[in-house]
């Protein structure tokens, strides 16, 4: 089992940046892949990136791909999201995930929010 904590949301200009973090417990979070989601007000819950177990394969959604980066330190136990070019519509509550399957995600963090201004 593992535990997830983010931490690193804020206000922030558009055309800003912010290094999200995702610090996990227990031993074993190598063997995770991780991802980002967000969640925007009255929207489902959306995929942001993610990044398999040794950071060797990212993935994005088509909204971010370009400013933002997925990235993981073992040794920490954390996955960062480093968003860059931040818009308004990037406004959200995000949150980091962890699957050991490599199927769905059956780990979660409480979220973190970030808001960009105009």
């Amino acid at each position: 089992q593992v535990q997830l904590v983010e931490t690193g949301g804020g206000l922030v200009q558009a055309g800003g940046s912010l290094r999200l973090s995702c610090a996990a417990s227990g031993r074993t979070f190598s063997s995770y892949a991780m991802g980002w989601f967000r969640q925007a007000p009255g929207k489902n819950r959306e995929f942001v990136a993610d990044i398999n177990w040794s950071g060797g394969n990212t993935n994005y959604a088509e909204s971010t791909k370009g400013r933002f980066i997925i990235s993981r330190d073992n040794a920490k136990n954390t996955v960062y999201l480093q968003m860059n070019s931040l818009k308004p519509e990037d406004t959200a509550v995000y949150y980091c995930a962890a699957t050991s399957s490599g199927g769905s995600y059956g780990y979660w963090g409480q979220g973190t929010q970030v808001t960009v201004s105009s």
